[in-house]
C-alpha cells in the first residue's frame, strides 16, 4: 500500500483515539465528546466490548488492516448509534472508498446528531451517490435551513448519467426548493446543471442570467460561458470571462477557460499568450504545459512545441501524447525514421491507435507494406484488446495509398475472426464502394442493418450510395428518411436528404437540407453537393463561394473538383 495513503488513514484513526479513548484506564470508558455544528455534545459511557472493539479498529488502521478497521466502526456504530462513532466510520468508509458502509454510517450519524449540518451534508452526498436524489434533497434542505454549505451542484452533477425519469424528478425538487429559496444560487446553479444535461442551453442560460452570481461566485460564470460556446455565442464568452477575471485576477479556472475559449474562437495566438502567462504563473502544471504545445503544433511553432514536449516526457507527463505530438513534428519536418521511433514509444491508452496509424501510413507510402503488415500482427498479438481496431487500421491505411485489394483481404481475414463486429463490415462497405463493388456494398450495409435496423449510420451510407450511384431513388428515400428519423440533427444525414431531393429534381427542398448540413457541418462534400444545387438554381456566384469554402477545408478535394471539371469546364475555382 501507499505509505502517504497508510500515513493519511493513520492519522485519521490517531485522531479517532483521541476522541474515543478513555483519559483514564482502559477498563473504565469515559464520556466521549464530538463536535456538532452548535456545540460539543457529551455521550454516555461505552461498555467494555464497546471500548475493546474500538480500540482494535485504531490498532487495525495503524497496521495497514483497514478492512478490520472499517468493519469494527461499523459494526459500532450500528450497535452504538454514537454520533462521534459513526462519524469516524463514516469518514474511514468514505476514505476507502467503501460507498455501501459510508451511506449506512451517515445516515446513522446524521439521525442521531440532527443539528450537525456536516452530518446532514454527509447523508445528502452519500444518497445521491446511491441515486436517491429525493431522499438526498431533503437531507441538503436541512443543510439550507440551517445556512451552512450546500452541495446541490454536486447532486445536479451526479445525476448526469442517470436516467430521465430520475433527473425529471430531481428537477421537481429543485423547483420545489426554489419556490421556498428563489435567490438561492446553489439551487439556481444546480437547476441550470440539470437544464444543460437535458439538452436545453439556452434555459439553462437564460436562468443563470436572470440570477447574477453573487459573492464572486466562480462556477456559474463557467458555465454560461459554456452554454454560449454551445449555442454558437462563443464571442459573448470573452468578454464575460475577461470580467471575471478582471474581478478575481489569481483564479485559475477563469484563466484556462478564458485560454481554451480563445482557441474555439480561432484567436490562436492571443491563446498561446495566454498560456504563456499561465505556465509562467504555475510552471508545476502539465496540463497547461501540454495545452501550450498543441497550441504551438496549431501554428506551426515546431521549435516551441517540441521544447514543451520534451519537458513533459522528461518530467513524465503525459507521456504517449507527448511521443505522438512529437512524432508529428518529426513528419512535418520530413524526418519519417525519427517519426517511427516516437510512435514507437506510445503505450496501450487513448494515444495509443493514432500511433498505430501513423506508423502503418508511414511505411505503407514508403513502400514498406510488409512492415507494416507485420507491425500490426506483432500489436495485436501483444495488444488484444486492440485487436479489432488494428485491423481496421491496417485496412485504412492500405486503402489511403492505394492497395485495395490487400485492404479487403486484411478485412476478410478480421471478419473471419471477428464475424459479429459490424465496424468490420461496414469497413468493408466503404472500401467496396470506393472499388465501384456496389453489390458488395450493399450486401454488407443490408447485413448490418438487418443485425441493426436503426443503425442510422447504415441506413444513411446505403440511402446515399443509392441516390448517388443508381437510380432506385425509392429505395434510397426510404432508407435516409428512416435514418433522419433516428438521427435528425447529423449533418451526413441532412446531406444525403438533400442529395435525394436534387437527384428527384426537387431543387428548393435540396438546397434547404444542404444549407442545414453546410452550416452545421461545412465539409468539402457538402461544399461540392450545396454549390452544385446553387448552380442549377441559377446563383452561380454564391456557388463558387461555397466550392471555395469547400477548398479551404481540404484543399485537394477530388469530389470537389469533379464537380468544378463537370460543371464549369475547370477543375480550379
Amino acid at each position: 500500500m501507499n505509505k502517504s495513503y497508510a500515513l493519511l488513514l493513520a492519522l485519521a484513526l490517531l485522531q479517532g483515539c483521541q476522541s474515543l479513548a478513555p483519559k483514564t484506564d482502559v477498563q473504565t470508558p469515559a464520556p466521549v465528546a464530538a463536535k456538532s455544528a452548535e456545540k460539543p455534545v457529551v455521550y454516555g459511557s461505552f461498555k467494555q466490548d464497546t471500548l475493546y472493539s474500538l480500540l482494535v479498529a485504531e490498532l487495525a488502521g495503524q497496521r495497514n488492516r483497514f478492512d478490520i478497521a472499517l468493519a469494527n466502526y461499523v459494526d459500532q456504530a450500528e450497535k452504538t448509534q454514537d454520533p462521534a462513532v459513526s462519524e469516524r466510520a463514516y469518514r474511514i468508509a468514505e476514505y476507502l472508498g467503501a460507498d455501501e458502509p459510508a451511506l449506512d454510517t451517515a445516515l446513522i450519524w446524521a439521525r442521531n446528531d440532527p443539528q450537525n449540518l456536516d452530518a446532514q451534508r454527509a447523508a445528502a452526498i452519500q444518497l445521491a451517490r446511491a441515486g436517491r436524489y429525493d431522499d438526498s434533497m431533503t437531507y441538503m434542505e436541512k443543510v439550507l435551513q440551517g445556512q451552512g454549505d450546500t452541495h446541490f451542484d454536486f447532486l445536479a452533477l451526479s445525476a448526469a448519467e442517470t436516467d430521465q425519469h430520475t433527473r425529471d424528478g430531481l428537477m421537481q425538487s429543485f423547483d420545489r426548493l426554489l419556490v421556498k429559496y428563489p435567490e438561492n444560487s446553489q439551487l439556481v446553479f444546480g437547476k441550470a446543471l440539470l437544464l444543460n444535461q437535458d439538452d436545453k442551453p439556452q434555459q439553462a442560460l437564460d436562468l443563470l442570467e436572470a440570477h447574477p452570481p453573487q459573492n464572486g461566485e466562480i462556477a456559474p460564470v463557467l458555465l454560461r460561458a459554456r452554454l454560449l460556446q454551445a449555442l454558437n455565442r462563443g464571442p459573448e464568452a470573452l468578454p464575460l470571462l475577461r470580467g471575471a477575471i478582471r474581478d478575481n485576477p489569481e483564479d485559475k479556472r477563469l484563466r484556462l477557460t478564458y485560454a481554451r475559449t480563445l482557441v474555439e474562437q480561432d484567436r490562436i495566438d492571443d491563446a498561446k499568450a495566454e498560456f504563456e502567462s499561465l505556465l509562467q504563473q504555475y510552471p508545476e502544471d502539465d496540463e497547461i504545459r501540454y495545452s501550450l504545445a498543441l497550441v504551438c503544433l496549431e501554428t506551426k511553432h515546431w521549435d516551441e512545441a517540441e521544447g514543451y514536449l520534451q519537458e513533459l516526457v522528461e518530467r513524465d507527463a503525459n507521456v504517449d501524447a507527448a511521443h505522438l505530438n512529437l512524432g508529428r513534428i518529426r513528419e512535418e519536418r520530413s524526418q519519417p525514421a525519427a517519426a517511427l521511433r516516437e510512435y514507437a514509444l506510445v503505450g496501450p491508452g487513448p494515444d495509443y491507435l493514432p500511433a498505430q496509424l501513423r506508423q502503418a501510413d508511414i511505411l505503407i507510402a514508403n513502400g514498406r507494406s510488409a512492415e507494416a503488415s507485420k507491425l500490426l500482427a506483432e500489436a495485436r498479438e501483444a495488444q488484444p484488446d486492440y485487436a479489432i481496431q488494428l485491423y481496421l487500421i491496417e485496412a485504412e491505411s492500405l486503402g489511403n495509398n492505394g492497395k485495395e485489394t490487400q485492404a479487403v483481404q486484411v478485412l476478410e481475414q478480421a471478419i473471419k475472426r471477428y464475424p459479429d463486429d459490424l465496424n468490420l463490415l461496414y469497413t468493408r462497405a466503404m472500401l467496396a464502394e470506393k472499388r465501384n463493388d456496389l453489390a458488395q456494398m450493399e450486401k454488407d450495409l443490408r447485413a448490418i442493418i438487418a443485425r441493426e435496423p436503426e443503425n442510422a449510420m447504415a441506413l444513411n451510407a446505403l440511402g446515399y450510395t443509392l441516390a448517388d450511384r443508381t437510380t432506385r431513388y425509392g429505395e434510397a428515400k426510404a432508407l435516409i428518411e428512416k435514418a433522419h428519423q433516428l438521427t435528425p440533427d447529423d449533418p451526413a444525414v441532412l446531406d444525403s436528404l438533400g442529395w435525394i431531393a436534387y437527384r428527384t429534381g426537387n431543387l428548393e427542398e435540396a438546397e434547404r437540407q444542404l444549407r442545414l448540413a453546410f452550416e452545421r457541418f461545412p465539409d468539402h462534400e457538402v461544399a461540392a453537393h450545396l454549390g452544385e444545387v446553387l448552380w442549377a438554381n441559377g446563383k452561380r456566384r454564391e456557388a463558387r463561394q461555397v466550392w471555395a469554402k469547400g477548398f479551404e477545408a481540404q484543399a485537394d478535394s477530388p469530389i470537389l473538383r469533379k464537380t468544378l471539371l463537370r460543371l464549369t469546364g475547370s477543375e480550379s475555382l
